[in-house]
């Protein structure tokens, strides 16, 4: 199977390579009947954030799709869901997100809390092998892309997968408009 290439980004078969994935990213990996059509590759920690990607490796930024981690309360119970959209919006966490979750009010879940729950680091926490309960909300915008570039857990790689597998995701509920446009 021929990987996603994008840009200056060459992948590697993501599970020939258990080096650069987190622990839980390896593990959902292997069970995920889309395994084979996902890539890897190494990348500089220091440029793991969005902005600099995209310049570094001359990628579009519609094709870098950001993860967020958002919790609500309601009648007690938390909430917490992780949103992925394209690079170029925001998640619409105070309109839709919150109405999704049926919930009060929706905030980021603390970077901590986030990275321990997850067990992936700040800066490449991705929508693959998050923990059951967390809801995995992905704007139907994100899936239009022929190659999509995700975390891989860690902040040093990413994932490069067809954009539509991310519906495919486990756990994967689609989402119109999740994502509304920055500036």
């Amino acid at each position: 199977m021929t990987l996603p290439r994008l840009g200056g980004l060459d992948p590697l078969p993501a599970l020939d390579h258990p080096d650069l994935l987190a622990d839980p990213v390896a593990a959902a990996l292997s069970d995920w009947a889309h395994r084979d059509r996902v890539g890897v590759v190494a990348i500089d920690p220091d440029l793991a954030d969005t902005a600099e990607l995209t310049s570094a490796y001359a990628l579009p930024l519609a094709a870098s799709a950001n993860c967020v981690v958002v919790a609500g309360r309601r009648a007690g119970e938390e909430r917490v869901a992780a949103c992925v959209v394209s690079a170029d919006t925001r998640a619409d966490v105070n309109n839709l997100v919150k109405r999704t979750l049926d919930v009060r009010k929706a905030s980021f879940l603390s970077t901590d809390r986030a990275v321990e729950e997850s067990g992936m680091e700040y800066g490449g926490i991705t929508p693959v092998g998050l923990p059951r309960a967390w809801r995995v909300l992905v704007d139907r915008r994100a899936t239009g892309v022929e190659v999509a570039v995700i975390g891989s857990g860690l902040r040093r790689s990413k994932l490069l997968l067809p954009g539509p597998l991310l519906a495919e995701l486990p756990g994967a509920e689609l989402v119109d408009d999740l994502g509304i446009p920055v500036g």
